[in-house]
């Protein structure tokens, strides 16, 4: 397999979903809790990117096995075990090995850290794994968007941040003399959650304008989605709505105090991602405007990454 085929099948250039929640938890650690833990931040990295592979490998290997309808862009140009002729053996070789790193690399962050990480990330791999493959996959139901959204969205951003302060009593799980006890943070949760609504929103569209523009295919290939169920239109208007409740979401983390003061210029945003709402309301395709909710993705939650860092540098020389 060569390096191009490789990148293909895991679909490099999709990783800033998981990538962008993951840089966003950590610095709203440094941010909230001044702290960072290096060794922590780097066994995430490596699991998590591994295991964001292994399901785009199985995603693509299971729309390879189960696709009826075998012509057209999203088939002949999309998956890269027909455009590059991989064999079967070897993109399930390739799915082992990401599979082995991203559970040693998680199993070792558990160990450096506590049983919150070792269960959320079970989870977390379980969904991963059965979002494509399994009787009846996550992917093929109209549930994609909300297990992409609160598990890319909300986990990784909680896992990245919780490294870092897994000793900080935000949620501690005790197990003494048969009993169970789980004591959490209310208020450090909710405001946690409140950081991750713009990822969740974001992601959760992807995925919905993906599912939008294969509405067609998805049908003949009988993949049940969200916008197959609720209809285009309704799931145009679901796609609009996701984006304003992120930015009202902002707004009110600046109201709470929890998002610096300069995340007020990520109101700028709007503009642009307005524009972009326009066109793909005009038109829905993979090949020409399926980018536009991965473009938007990329403006909101990195120039929030950036008001963060920005803050955070503040802080520094202020206090130096």
């Amino acid at each position: 397999m060569s390096l191009n085929s490789f990148l293909k099948l895991v679909e490099i250039q999709t990783k800033a979903a998981s990538m962008i929640p993951f840089s966003l938890g950590s610095l709203y650690a440094l941010y909230r809790f001044q702290q960072f833990n290096g060794k922590n931040f780097l066994l995430m990295f490596i699991s998590l990117l591994a295991f964001d592979m292994v399901t785009t490998a199985i995603n693509n290997y299971m729309d390879y096995k189960k696709a009826i309808k075998t012509y057209g862009f999203n088939y002949e140009s999309h998956n890269a075990i027909v455009k590059y002729k991989l064999k079967e053996s070897t993109v399930i070789g390739v799915i082992g090995i990401l599979l082995a790193i991203a559970v040693i690399m998680g199993f070792l962050l558990y160990l450096n850290t506590n049983i919150v990480v070792l269960l959320l990330g079970v989870v977390s791999f379980m969904v991963g794994i059965l979002y494509s493959f399994g009787p009846v996959p996550i992917s093929r139901m109209p549930l994609g968007e909300i297990f992409s959204g609160l598990f890319m969205g909300f986990v990784i951003v909680f896992v990245s941040t919780y490294i870092h302060i897994y000793d900080q009593n935000i949620i501690t799980l005790f197990y003494s003399n048969g009993m169970l006890r789980l004591e959490m943070n209310i208020i450090e949760l909710v405001y946690l959650f409140l950081i991750s609504v713009p990822a969740i929103m974001g992601i959760a569209n992807i995925m919905l304008a993906n599912n939008i523009c294969d509405i067609e295919d998805d049908m003949e290939n009988k993949r049940y989605t969200l916008p197959i169920y609720i209809g285009k239109e309704k799931a145009l208007k679901l796609f609009k709505a996701l984006y304003y409740i992120t930015y009202i979401d902002i707004l009110l983390l600046l109201v709470v105090g929890v998002e610096p003061v300069i995340s007020l210029l990520m109101l700028l945003t709007l503009m642009p991602v307005r524009k972009n709402l326009k066109i793909f309301d005009e038109t829905q395709t993979k090949k020409d405007t399926f980018a536009l909710s991965v473009k938007n993705f990329i403006l909101i939650n990195v120039s929030r990454i950036f008001a963060i860092g920005t803050a955070l540098l503040i802080n520094f020389f202020l206090v130096h």
